[in-house]
């Protein structure tokens, strides 16, 4: 879809630009706090189940323990805010992932998926999706992973743009940043989990 790609590189671009200054912030705060390195880099499926590195802020410390534990201020408040995934942006124009699509997850989870849950894997993983805008972290996998199939079924421009401008609302009202007993989300094991 030629289209959702120039938006995408118009959209990520733009949003460096304007970010580049709270991002060079983000940075200093973290490599003071949490020390080097800055970002975070892990393997993530994409489009197809190809594996990319996404890149985000650190959030927590290095070591053992469980992730609450080594999660710090700093990273508590970059997790709520959402801004420890405007490195991202640099993901969107590299094309290994768009600005809307399924989140990406874990590779760990790939054969974890049922056929119709796998669909999420036909386009690009994005920045936010329907996923996102419908409580986050708050929705059950099964209704996550339905609503991102929905979203491969019925994908448009004007869904892009509605899901953007619900997804800056939710943002900035920090809602479902997190899963009931969990920093984020409990792991997904499997279909019915």
């Amino acid at each position: 879809m030629r289209v959702k790609r120039i938006f995408d590189v118009v959209g990520a671009g733009l949003a460096l630009l304007l970010a580049s200054v709270p991002m060079a912030i983000i940075a200093a705060a973290v490599l003071v706090t949490m020390g080097s390195p800055v970002l975070f880099r892990q393997r993530r499926p994409g489009r197809h189940g190809v594996p990319f590195t996404i890149m985000k802020f650190r959030t927590m410390r290095a070591g053992l323990g469980a992730d609450a534990e080594r999660l710090t201020r700093v990273g508590r408040l970059l997790r709520s805010s959402s801004l420890d995934e405007l490195p991202e942006l640099w993901n969107v124009l590299r094309g290994d992932m768009s600005l809307v699509g399924p989140r990406p997850l874990l590779m760990e989870y790939l054969d974890r998926y049922s056929p119709r849950q796998a669909r999420r894997h036909e386009i690009r993983p994005g920045l936010t999706g329907l996923a996102q805008v419908q409580g986050r972290n708050l929705v059950a996998w099964e209704d996550r992973f339905e609503l991102d199939v929905h979203y491969v079924e019925t994908r448009s421009l004007a869904l892009d743009l509605a899901i953007i401008a619900r997804t800056v609302g939710a943002v900035l009202r920090r809602e479902g940043i997190s899963g009931e007993g969990s920093t984020t989300m409990a792991p997904f094991q499997g279909s019915g989990s």
